[in-house]
């Protein structure tokens, strides 16, 4: 199993929100050197959202993005605010692995689909957020009437393989990760799944990587000393 360890960017610098939260937000400074240090610690792959560009649907942040990704040679993956062809060549052509459709995925299957099917599934992720149960949009500020579990069945049906699911009641909370969601969503055949939201310890990294998910992704845990990131990086291979 990969981790992901996380830089979430709002305004320019490495933040973390409590529940997707956007005034509940804590800053832990320069996301160059948050990426260093990320590198340092061993890892090899990055997860970078755009906050500002999840909620304003802009390419917000696309500048420090594209200089993380030059200077450290991570695998990185990127979401928030890619909602046209156009953004997600713009990632692609600057050297990001893998874009992540979320509020796109959501509300336009046809372009996730055709996104897919123009970039590859190994380049295309869904990001399916979720809060009681139902996909968000916009930055987590929209919660729609869809099924989250529903929805990643019919989007692997589309052709998307990989998902990146995340339980927004415990998204910064530090009180575990929503593990039953987890063993469910792991019996979707062909699905590479990775989950985010609340992870706190190295028991949980065991308890996905037995469940067979392809990553995790570390945020607040991490930053706050929860979870050493190479500890983490051993206990999932």
């Amino acid at each position: 199993m990969i981790i992901f360890p996380a830089i979430d960017i709002k305004d320019g610098q490495a933040v973390r929100l409590t529940k997707g939260d956007f005034d509940r937000v804590k800053v832990y400074g320069d996301p160059m050197e948050a990426a260093s240090a990320i590198r340092a610690a061993g890892a090899e792959y990055l997860h970078a959202v755009d906050l500002d560009g999840a909620k304003d649907g802009e390419m917000s942040n696309y500048t420090v993005i594209r200089s993380i990704v030059r200077e450290f040679g991570l695998f990185v993956e990127v979401g928030g605010g890619i909602r046209d062809y156009a953004r997600i060549e713009t990632y692609l052509e600057a050297g990001v692995g893998r874009v992540i459709l979320g509020t796109a995925a959501v509300r336009d299957p046809a372009f996730l689909s055709g996104a897919v099917a123009r970039f590859g599934a190994a380049r295309v992720a869904a990001g399916v957020d979720v809060s009681g149960g139902y996909a968000a949009v916009d930055g987590w500020q929209s919660v729609t009437d869809r099924d989250g579990a529903s929805l990643i069945r019919e989007m692997r049906t589309r052709g998307v393989e990989y998902v990146i699911y995340t339980d927004i009641a415990k998204d910064g909370m530090l009180s575990g990760a929503n593990l039953e969601a987890y063993r469910n969503l792991s019996a979707i055949e062909g699905l590479k799944l990775t989950a985010s939201g609340g992870i706190t310890g190295l028991g949980e990294i065991g308890a996905l990587k037995a469940m067979g998910l392809y990553a995790a992704i570390i945020g607040k845990a991490m930053y706050e000393g929860y979870i050493d990131l190479g500890e983490a990086i051993r206990a999932a291979k």
